[in-house]
């Protein structure tokens, strides 16, 4: 069952998404060459209970951080710690947060420094793809239809969707129903409905899309080594499209 939310229950899940909007907000502003992966979770952790939410990703399954910094070859759920970043990497941010009982979840990739003219491609174009993904989103329109347009931009730009990993329903849970692939033909899947609330992800490859998952259980990562972006987008469906509610005006550290 994909839930529908009410107005009350997705203003809550819009409070959630002001402190993930914050947060990543906050990351940008601290990514830089010679900062580790661990100082950039504390910060982050520090400004969601700051501001009356909670990490949901720490202890979700185990997960021992939280947030997720996924540094270049790294997909997604790469784990904070001693790593510092270096001039020309490129990291994924992915935060959760729950506030009243609600959960949003959203990410963005920074460049570290200068960075490569394909990895500015790279994340220009993921960027590009969920915004793609946002425009299918609409009262009647199809799941796949947002998956098509995602894979769509990003197989113009020469790139790979991962395709053993997807997006989500996401409101009282971090991860709820439906499933969203980043790839598909349109027209299939279950309909959208005012009032559902979706975590749209695209995970792309400068490479091949083929992924692996590192002994530490957790950390994903390109099955050719080549970089990754991420970027996510937690959204109401509404009849005249989505309802970005992790692109909302954030409380201010």
């Amino acid at each position: 069952m994909i839930a529908i939310r009410t107005d009350e229950e997705v203003a809550r899940i819009r409070e959630s998404g002001r402190l993930v909007a914050g947060a990543l907000d906050l990351a940008g502003r601290i990514v830089a060459p010679g900062v580790t992966t661990g100082a950039l979770e504390a910060e982050l952790e520090k400004y969601v209970r700051d501001h009356g939410g909670t990490p949901e990703f720490k202890g979700y399954r185990g997960y021992p951080a939280a947030i997720c910094a996924s540094v270049n070859d790294q997909v997604v759920h790469g784990i904070p710690g001693t790593r510092r970043l270096r001039e020309g990497d490129i990291v994924g941010i992915d935060v959760g947060v729950r506030k009243d009982g609600f959960v949003a979840d959203g990410a963005r990739t920074f460049p570290v420094g200068r960075v490569s003219e394909l990895a500015g491609r790279l994340i220009r174009v993921t960027e590009e793809a969920l915004g793609a993904g946002l425009g299918a989103v609409r009262d009647g329109a199809r799941l796949s239809d947002v998956s098509h347009a995602v894979q769509t931009v990003v197989e113009a730009a020469g790139f790979s969707v991962v395709r053993e990993l997807a997006g989500h329903g996401v409101g009282t849970e971090l991860h709820e129903a439906p499933e969203i692939p980043n790839f598909g033909e349109p027209g299939n899947g279950p309909p959208l409905r005012s009032g559902m609330v979706l975590a749209i992800e695209p995970m792309v490859n400068a490479g091949r899309a083929a992924v692996r998952t590192l002994p530490d259980g957790w950390t994903v990562v390109t099955a050719d080594r080549t970089l990754s972006a991420h970027f996510e987008h937690t959204v109401a469906v509404g009849p005249a499209g989505a309802d970005v509610l992790t692109e909302v005006r954030a409380v201010q550290s």
